[in-house]
């Protein structure tokens, strides 16, 4: 169960979907039973016959930052792509760079809008594991400079060019701060959000911005020797004590995510209650992992071989997973950030 080969599956490449649907609720939605393994095929908007009056459906509202800016070199003008991942502290980030061999410790990247140079950074660290730091320099807002010279980072898998970027944010998206969408949420609608509380199903906002932890590849054979990056959350005290009076009355905890699953299971203690915290998880949940809080999952399908597989079979089993998936291909269900859901309950 420990090793990278236990979380693979064969995946046809025209499987992965290359744009979002016209209508973000009529994406395909496979539902696994936990207990039995069995699987159902529905649309995403049959989710409200799963959902019951008294649940709590935890959503993360950050948004994604347009977080791929390309810079060059200001001796050599040599081209630089970077993706900011974290902020550490007002004008510093911790970046990926690509090439890394053109960003050494000192060097200085200049950041260009109609050939205008609107942003420098300096090259302060490189990390253990080979992220920079960058400490930036510009006038005015920095987040309207990255709107006008950023563009969202798409994952490397999805070729295609997105015509509307906010199809790569959820509807209720809010706190800018991540480098990469929390895509479960993708497949919401406000009228379909409208419904769940019309419902009776609580909706309650938390706070984790999406950085490299999520998405970076694991490249040990034994996983227990992979490490997590850290990312930043927030649980509010409206959000805690909302979650703590479901739990409470036997109302069920929906995660819409893997972030949201991140971040509940940080702030849990061992009954699944939750307290109000600021802070960074760096929780790595891998098979063998007791989970506190969480009760249901809305997911969409991972990668292979990724911390994301490794959770959800933490959660469901990891032959049960593997199995669905197996299902969803020969199904042709659409795969990763653009592609159907999953609801495992």
């Amino acid at each position: 169960m420990h090793n990278i080969s236990d979380y693979d599956y064969h995946l046809p490449e025209e499987l992965i979907a290359q744009e979002p649907l016209k209508e973000r609720d009529q994406s395909r939605l496979m539902v696994l039973h936990r207990d039995t393994g069995e699987v159902e095929h529905k649309r995403f908007v049959d989710i409200l016959e799963y959902l019951n009056p008294g649940d709590a459906l935890i959503i993360n509202e950050t948004k994604v930052m347009p977080a791929r800016i390309y810079g060059e070199r200001e001796d050599t003008g040599a081209r630089i792509e970077v993706l900011l991942l974290k902020q550490i502290k007002e004008g510093q980030w911790e970046v990926l760079v690509n090439p890394g061999r053109k960003a050494k410790k000192g060097d200085v990247i200049v950041f260009k809008k109609s050939d205008q140079v609107v942003m420098k950074a300096a090259v302060m660290d490189i990390t253990e594991t080979g992220e920079r730091i960058f400490e930036f320099s510009y006038q005015g807002d920095f987040m309207q400079l990255l709107d006008d010279i950023g563009v969202m980072p798409l994952p490397p898998y999805i070729k295609k060019k997105l015509e509307d970027k906010d199809r790569y944010q959820t509807v209720y998206a809010k706190k800018e701060g991540s480098a990469a969408a929390p895509t479960a949420g993708l497949h919401f609608t406000p009228r379909l959000l409208e419904k769940v509380q019309q419902k009776g199903v609580k909706l309650v906002k938390i706070l984790l911005h999406v950085g490299l932890g999520t998405f970076k590849p694991v490249k040990v054979e034994d996983i227990r020797k992979h490490k997590m990056h850290a990312e930043y959350y927030e649980v509010s005290e409206e959000a805690a004590c909302a979650i703590n009076e479901t739990k409470k009355r036997d109302g069920r905890i929906i995660a819409v995510g893997t972030t949201s699953v991140r971040t509940l299971e940080t702030v849990a203690d061992k009954n699944g209650f939750v307290k109000s915290e600021i802070g960074w998880t760096d929780l790595y949940i891998y098979p063998g992992y007791e989970f506190k809080c969480v009760d249901a999952l809305i997911t969409n399908f991972h990668l292979p071989k990724s911390t994301l597989i490794m959770m959800i079979s933490a959660f469901a089993g990891r032959e049960k997973v593997l199995n669905a998936y197996n299902i969803a291909v020969k199904e042709r269900y659409r795969f990763f950030s653009f592609g159907d859901a999953m609801l495992i309950i």
